[in-house]
């Protein structure tokens, strides 16, 4: 699933379109039935911007659009008129270039700008590591470190890969429970997702510690890399069981 930083770097190829009046175009028959061309073709794109794992593009009239990737969205930047392949749910085409929507995203009109359901977005500049913490305490304190962290109305922009990463850097077990562990803690897991992700924005990804390296030896510690589905979702959370600290997984 894109996480943040993906939507981060979208954002920023986006922007050679901001201050242009777009032709805008749903392809897709499913995108097509919400009306979004008429809404927006001809109108100027005045700004675009990462919010969590949505983008939001305004445009002029106060018209905002929101975009959310689920599973397997992409956005691509290509010349204007470029080969098209399969049916893109959206395309907004300006002079020289277009912006191209593909499979099967969430797109729809959206007010105000920020969804107010969103907690502080991870790549905020600077992130807003006491806030964050805050929303996290809000939240059942039996809830699972590794499952919180995702939960998006607490903290926008993190994914599967920079959970298990980011609780890998911090040396936290994915299985710990809210309430043990100290704010300390959770500033210290928030402050890696951030450094980690912005890294990722700037071109500066490192190699995976733990995220799909199960079975493999932790490059700390040694120990044998584990991965086991977690919440009701059933996402897949990856952990050193030698050297991230709390309990281990249910019934292991």
């Amino acid at each position: 699933m894109p996480e943040g930083d993906s939507l981060h770097r979208a954002a920023r190829r986006l922007q050679v379109l901001v201050g242009e009046r777009l032709e805008v175009e749903t392809p897709h028959p499913r995108a097509a039935l919400k009306g979004l061309a008429e809404a927006l073709d001809g109108r100027t794109l005045e700004s675009v911007e990462a919010v969590g794992k949505n983008l939001f593009l305004r445009f002029e009239g106060g018209v905002v659009l929101r975009s959310h990737l689920r599973m397997s969205g992409r956005w691509f930047l290509r010349p204007r008129g470029a080969r098209r392949v399969g049916r893109p749910w959206l395309v907004l085409r300006g002079a020289e270039r277009e912006a191209v929507q593909v499979n099967g995203p969430v797109l729809e009109l959206a007010s105000p700008l920020r969804a107010p359901r969103l907690g502080p977005d991870i790549l905020a500049s600077p992130p807003d590591l006491d806030a964050m913490v805050g929303r996290l305490r809000t939240a059942p304190q039996g809830t699972l470190l590794g499952e919180a962290l995702q939960r998006q109305r607490l903290v926008a922009g993190i994914g599967n890969m920079w959970v298990a990463e980011a609780l890998w850097e911090a040396r936290l077990s994915p299985w710990a429970r809210l309430g043990a562990v100290s704010d300390d803690d959770l500033r210290a897991v928030l402050g890696a997702a951030a450094r980690l992700m912005r890294d990722s924005v700037e071109g500066r990804r490192g190699r995976r510690r733990v995220y799909r390296r199960s079975g493999r030896a932790c490059p700390r510690c040694g120990e044998i890399v584990r991965s086991r589905g977690q919440g009701d979702d059933n996402r897949t959370a990856y952990w050193c069981p030698g050297c991230q600290r709390g309990e281990g997984p249910p019934g292991a």
